[in-house]
Parts: C-alpha cells; structure tokens; sequence
C-alpha cells in the first residue's frame, strides 16, 4: 500500500499525507460544533417550547431528536398562539432550518395538519417546507398504529381495570413496530412505492390478525400515502450525514428540543407509565446520529410547581384546594390531549433524579407567576416509605404510590410576578424561593418564566 501512493482517509480529509510524520495527539481531537440542548425535567408541559422559541432566535439549526406528534409545545409570538406538536418549535424563527431526526416517529397527516394550522395563524411558519428537513431513517406512524392505541388501551381497562392514558397517537405501536424490526421508514416510502406497499400490507395483516375488530382500509391509507411522497421528497435527507456536516462544517448554534421529559422516559420514567421513546439527553446521540462529545449545554426545564397528565403514581400531587388553584391559575390542560393535568407542589426529589441522569448544566424555572398567590408554598425535599427515608427515586410503581413526601415550608410572596423583567424585579421571596431550588439542586437557575409570551422569560446573570 505504500508504493500506491494513497493516503490513509484522516489524513487525506485533513489535507494530510500517511507515514511516520503523523502526529498522534490529533488523532480523535477534533469534536467540531456543541449542540445545545433542553429537556423536561418533570412530566412533561413544563414549557419547553417556551424556551426553544428563546434559543432559536440566536440558532441556526433546531432539532428533534424522538417522539412523535404526542408532544405539544406551546409558543406565543405576537400575541399569536402557537401549538407544535412534530415541528421542532424553532421553525417559527425564519432563519432556522428545522430537522427532524431518525428517532423522531411521524405520521405524515399530522405534520402536513400541524403545519398548515399554524401557517394560518400569523407569519411566523413562513415558508416551513423550505427550512425543514427530514432524516430518511425516522420510522413512519400510520393511521392503523393510532387505531391499535385505542384498541389496546380499550383492551387495557376490560382486562386490568387500568389504562396507561396513552394519547392515542400510536407512537407506542410504532415504537413496537421499530423494535420488532417490521416497522417502515421515509426512505422505504421515497425508495420504491410498489416494494412499500407490499410491506404495508404485510404488516397491517399482521395488526388485523392480532386485533381481530381492527378496521384497516389498506388501499385507501396507501393512497393518502403516495401523495405524500412528491410532498417531503425535497425535505428528506440521509440525517447522519446532515448532522456531520452541521457538526463539523462552519461554525453553526445548533438546538436541541426533546419531546416529553424525563419521567415518561421508556428506560428511567415511571414504567409502565412512560412514553416508548429516550426523551433523556441519551436519546440525543440516538435519535440525531452524533457523538456523545458534541453534546454542549444541557438544559433542564423545570414548572416551579408539579403536573402530570394521565394516570400513575404522583408523590406530590395535591388532591384539594392547593391543586385546583394550581390547576386553574396555571390553565393546566394538555395540548395534545386536551385533559386537565393533576397539580402539586415542586418535587425536588424527582428533579434531582432527573438531574442524575441528564447531568443539567443549567435550569429554566417556568410559571413562577402562578404561586403568586400562595402565603407559603411547599417543596418536596425527601421521601419517607413505612415511616423510613430513602436514599433514591423508586423505580416500582407499587413503592412510589406509598411515597410520603416531606416538605420544606418556604413564605410565598403574595405580589404580582408578571411585570417582572429582571431577577432584582422578584419580590425577595420569590427570590428566595429560587434560590433554594439552586442550592438543594446544585444547579444554577438561567431563565425563569412568569407568563406566556417571549419577554416574559427572565435571563438571570
């Protein structure tokens, strides 16, 4: 090889020749650009829309990594309400490319829906179709894994008494699909449309046998289907090879919005109550295609208060007056589901587990304005079970329904946060109140949201 006169690949990408002048210490050193990214740090609808909208307006790329159109982000521009639910959020910026990655699971309706909703609404998704780009490895949902949703969970209750609260959207179905290796992709869609259908029909057979009353209208959906292909074949491209170029071409602000949050996590949520995807900072690296070092800033988006919508175990939850103010100042309904959220105090506890996996290197405390009017507001800062202090977030369910939270008793500020644009703005409890979040966490407080809009999310120095 060496009389071929070639040069090893490293060398020849970096301009470079093979042989004993190599020098080892470059070997590996180059990491190219961060991404940053934002995760919910509770149970999901803890505004991180709200905060992507923010980082987007200085990005050049934002990104989603998994999920599907079971998420729901909420922006407000304007004055205009905004609801994403497959759209990375940042889209609304004009300047920012959106992708949508391999770990991502679209029903293609529903984007093309979503999209055209929110184009109605202000200018803000001017000409989305050009600045969206979708990986060719995202899994598709189709119409019958939505039907299968509903099927199981009606199954579900007949047989247990309980359902999981799923949305329905079938991302659960196509997350099985994908693992059971029997699933499709956009780039069986866009490869041959003949060899697609052919699958298609395989695996809706193979739902229809499992499910007997499941009605699948096979010709009809692979119609719908084929429109779609001539729609996103401009937007689709190889994702890993997109996201080297954004990560080692020129210098680029890339964002990252992950869906759910960490307690509905497949692996570190409250099982079986979870979604069926990593929407902790590990699904980044999978759901994107890019290395583990590329991974900058981590962002934990945390509600200055507890929600959870559906059912499972919730140690904080307050089943009184307290929750249903929480619930009605805080207009506590899902935008996906549209289902009143269960409300409860701040729970340390769970938002220190959530930081033991994600390692957040900085938080955003939204909603603060809603304790406005608490005389004192509570914090859970352990767990006791049979009368004993755990050291750890349980993982069964059984042992976390038995929870007995203890709580630290902090005075409430009794004043309007709303009009607050800076921290020294904060009534001093208020003040206070962040700083303990600061302190038992050990993680600095950057944002903090006190109403819907843009200018209503103070940057703390």
């Amino acid at each position: 090889m060496s009389g071929s006169g070639s040069m090893c690949p490293t060398e020849a990408q970096n301009g470079g020749s093979c042989g004993a002048a190599r020098d080892p210490r470059v070997i590996g050193r180059a990491v190219g650009n961060k991404v940053t990214v934002v995760l919910g740090a509770q149970w999901g609808d803890e505004g991180k829309g709200k905060v992507v909208d923010l980082l987007a307006q200085d990005a050049d790329i934002v990104c989603r990594c998994q999920g599907g159109n079971n998420a729901g982000h909420t922006v407000v521009v304007d004055a205009v309400e905004y609801d994403f639910h497959l759209l990375p959020s940042g889209i609304i910026n004009p300047n920012v490319t959106a992708f949508i990655g391999n770990g991502v699971v679209i029903h293609l309706p529903g984007l093309f829906e979503e999209a055209e909703k929110n184009e109605r609404k202000g200018k803000g998704l001017e000409g989305w179709e050009k600045r969206l780009i979708i990986s060719d490895r995202a899994h598709i949902v189709f119409d019958f894994h939505q039907a299968v949703d509903g099927v199981q969970e009606q199954q579900r209750q007949q047989q247990a008494g309980k359902k999981l609260g799923t949305t329905k959207k079938g991302i659960g179905p196509v997350y099985s699909a994908k693992a059971a290796r029997s699933g499709l992709r956009i780039c069986d869609l866009l490869s041959d449309f003949h060899d697609f259908s052919e699958r298609f029909k395989v695996l809706a057979m193979q739902y229809k046998a499992m499910y007997p009353t499941l009605e699948v209208d096979i010709d009809g959906e692979l119609e719908k289907l084929q429109v779609y292909v001539e729609k996103i074949q401009p937007m689709v491209r190889d994702g890993v090879y997109f996201m080297y170029q954004a990560l080692h071409g020129p210098p680029k602000k890339i964002l990252v919005e992950g869906a759910n949050a960490a307690l509905l996590d497949i692996d570190f949520g409250t099982y079986p109550f979870v979604t069926s995807s990593n929407c902790t900072v590990g699904g980044v690296c999978t759901g994107l295609g890019m290395p583990p070092q590329n991974v900058g800033e981590v962002y934990g988006v945390v509600k200055a208060y507890t929600t959870r919508v559906g059912i499972g175990a919730f140690p904080s939850e307050q089943n009184n007056d307290v929750g249903e103010l929480l619930q009605t100042r805080g207009k506590e309904v899902g935008v996906t589901t549209g289902r009143k959220r269960r409300c409860g105090w701040l729970d340390l506890v769970l938002i220190k587990y959530a930081h033991m996996i994600n390692g957040f290197t900085a938080l955003a405390l939204t909603k603060l304005d809603i304790l406005d009017v608490f005389s004192e507001i509570k914090v859970g800062v352990a767990y006791k079970v049979d009368g004993e202090l755990i050291p750890h977030f349980p993982a069964n369910q059984e042992v976390l329904q038995k929870v007995e939270v203890q709580y630290e008793t902090l005075p409430g500020w009794n004043s309007d946060t709303s009009g607050a644009r800076t921290f020294e703005d904060l009534p001093e409890k208020a003040q206070k109140y962040v700083s303990y979040i600061e302190s038992y966490l050990e993680v600095p407080v950057k944002w903090i949201g006190v109403g819907k809009s843009r200018e209503s999310m103070i940057q703390v120095f």
